[in-house]
């Protein structure tokens, strides 16, 4: 596995990063979808649209850390 020199700050910044979407934007994504499903017909719901795209958003980017020993 190759590896990469990282500073001392930019390894905190993305540990922060990693518990910031884990801990406070995934649960967030996640209400929202609920309160849009509630919401009815999500075929036509836009709000429903975007809340799963933040999803997918969020979740590729926290995806990106799986091959850091730190973020296991």
């Amino acid at each position: 596995m190759e590896q990469y020199p990282m500073t001392p700050a930019g390894f905190q910044a993305l540990k922060e990063e990693l518990r910031n979407l884990k801990a406070v934007v995934r649960p967030k994504v996640i209400a929202d979808i609920a309160e849009a499903r509630s919401h009815g017909d999500l075929s036509e719901n836009a709000e429903y649209d975007a809340a799963r795209e933040r999803q997918s958003f969020v979740e590729a980017r926290a995806g990106m850390f799986h091959f850091c020993s730190w973020a296991r």
